[in-house]
């Protein structure tokens, strides 16, 4: 091993084929679980995608509030896309071998998205801001111009940031172990799996951990203090109630997204306190949950959504029992025609 490093030192760098995900093999009765992400899969893509078609295809909800929430539907299944068919694929086929090009493009799209979508999910507590705090100058502040460049900036640092981050991994040498305890190409596990110094990688994934958790985190909690101090000072009881029923489902989001990942960073990458399996278990359920959560509680329970998808199925049913009808008319009017 030393004479490894004494090699690497003259930046000669060993990279395996690939790497293998072993972060499910302990688990007992774990085709249950991929049974579940399958299901949760399939719920991100189709509730996701009605509520991407329902916005596209109604100018009427083309307005700051709803490009934000199509924001936030865009990365939930792409997040989701990235890990839970992989998981399923080693379930399937017990192939949990991940090339190494193609475990950096993995990690990649990940932390991007992962971090895009704590991003969108301060957006949206930015409209709440600006919807509460100054009702009267919603319009003018919250333009489609200036949400559109606040979505495009967010995702220009995100995915910036994350390029730098894992392109540090061509710093690596792998030269013993490649198993990788997680349930994909995660970013701790590879790096600590190198034979070389991997200082800079511990200190780049505390900084990811600021940037994409805490930094958006305290923003959405200075937001809802702004928020409650606004409404406390308003002298009508239905307004506050009304004022706060708009941000509930926002704060569901929040909870769901937000404390899972920073219970399990915070205790299981720098104290070291959560038994490995459960880190696992733990991490890919806080990962994978929140998109299928997402717009079942948010979206789809949002009236102007809501109001344009039962017009929309309202209309699909018409057309399906015209078209059904159309034959048997025609087949009566030729009834009658005929001698």
């Amino acid at each position: 091993m030393s004479f490894l490093r004494t090699v690497l030192n003259d930046s000669v760098l060993i990279r395996p084929p690939g790497f293998y995900i072993i972060g499910f093999e302990t688990f007992p009765s774990i085709s249950v679980y991929f049974i579940f992400l399958a299901f949760v899969y399939v719920v991100t893509v189709l509730f996701n995608g009605l509520v991407i078609y329902t916005i596209v295809f109604n100018h009427c909800l083309h307005t700051p509030k709803f490009f934000a929430v199509l924001n936030l539907a865009v990365i939930d299944v792409i997040l989701n896309t990235c890990t839970i068919p992989s998981m399923i694929k080693v379930f399937l086929i017990k192939d949990n071998f991940i090339p190494f090009n193609l475990c950096i493009v993995q990690m990649y799209v990940y932390y991007a998205f992962a971090t895009l979508e704590s991003y969108a999910l301060a957006i949206l507590s930015y409209d709440r801001l600006i919807a509460i705090c100054f009702p009267l100058r919603q319009n003018s502040i919250n333009t489609k111009q200036r949400m559109c460049c606040i979505v495009g900036v967010s995702w220009g640092f995100g995915l910036g940031v994350i390029i730098f981050s894992t392109s540090l991994m061509a710093r690596l040498s792998f030269c013993g172990s490649v198993r990788v305890f997680s349930y994909f190409c995660d970013y701790a596990p590879v790096f600590r799996l190198a034979c070389n110094d991997y200082t800079l990688q511990w200190w780049v994934s505390s900084l990811l951990t600021i940037l994409f958790l805490v930094l958006p985190f305290t923003f959405i909690l200075l937001s809802y203090v702004s928020i409650l101090v606004t409404v406390f000072r308003m002298k009508n009881l239905d307004s506050r109630v009304k004022a706060l029923a708009t941000c509930v489902e926002h704060l569901i989001l929040v909870a769901v997204f937000y404390f899972p990942l920073l219970i399990i960073f915070t205790i299981g990458f720098y104290l070291r306190l959560i038994d490995p399996d459960q880190r696992v278990l733990s991490l890919s359920l806080a990962s994978c949950l929140p998109p299928c959560i997402n717009p079942i509680v948010y979206s789809l329970k949002t009236k102007e959504i809501k109001i344009r998808m039962q017009a929309w199925f309202r209309k699909n049913n018409v057309d399906v029992d015209q078209s059904k009808s159309k034959p048997w008319r025609v087949f009566k009017r030729k009834g009658r025609m005929s001698p």
